[in-house]
């Protein structure tokens, strides 16, 4: 693999589209190619907004947990115990993922900024 300044995104973009399963044609780097492999790839959605999602879910399911929690404390008797360690287990391994899933960004952060220019 060349890696050029200018052909650095469009190889990239030829490999996602390879693994998506589209058939791919050598993409220059100017802007009707960028146009082209914005068609090819109708997702609309950008790292940054997948990020929030999940951050948002992670959000939900602790809330959710802590509602249960205080529910069954208060003696509420529509949540039962099974629910409450679900909710908090659910809540935990969420939890622990957005947790290693940062370490590694912070790692890859710190690789990037590590190499020579």
């Amino acid at each position: 693999m060349d890696i050029k300044g200018n052909s650095l995104y469009t190889q990239m973009q030829n490999m996602s589209l390879q693994a998506m399963g589209h058939s791919t044609t050598a993409i220059n780097a100017d802007a009707s190619s960028i146009e082209s492999v914005n068609k090819a790839n109708p997702s609309t959605s950008n790292f940054g907004n997948m990020l929030t999602d999940a951050l948002k879910t992670v959000n939900e399911l602790q809330q959710d947990s802590g509602a249960k929690k205080t529910a069954f404390e208060m003696g509420d008797r529509n949540v039962s115990l099974a629910e409450v360690m679900i909710a908090s287990s659910k809540s935990g391994i969420a939890l622990d993922a957005t947790v290693q899933v940062r370490n590694k960004f912070v790692e890859a952060y710190k690789e990037i900024m590590s190499m020579p220019v």
